[in-house]
């Protein structure tokens, strides 16, 4: 099985900003020489927790080539 490379970022507010935030790690990518192909999202915790911490991460995975 062969890894690919991938670029991360680090995101906060509700998840209607996905779109924003896939443009954002597509940037990030050409930024670095690179093609995003797919992108993924992630929230740091379950949303009960996010409203006792009163934040929301979501942490975005872009696996390029």
């Amino acid at each position: 099985m062969r890894c690919q490379r991938q670029h991360h970022g680090l995101f906060e507010g509700p998840y209607s900003q996905a779109r924003q935030w896939q443009d954002e790690m597509r940037q990030i990518a050409r930024n670095r020489k690179s093609e995003a192909h797919d992108v993924y999202f992630f929230y740091t915790t379950c949303p009960k927790c996010a409203e006792a911490y009163g934040k929301n991460y979501v942490v975005g995975v872009a696996a390029v080539a």
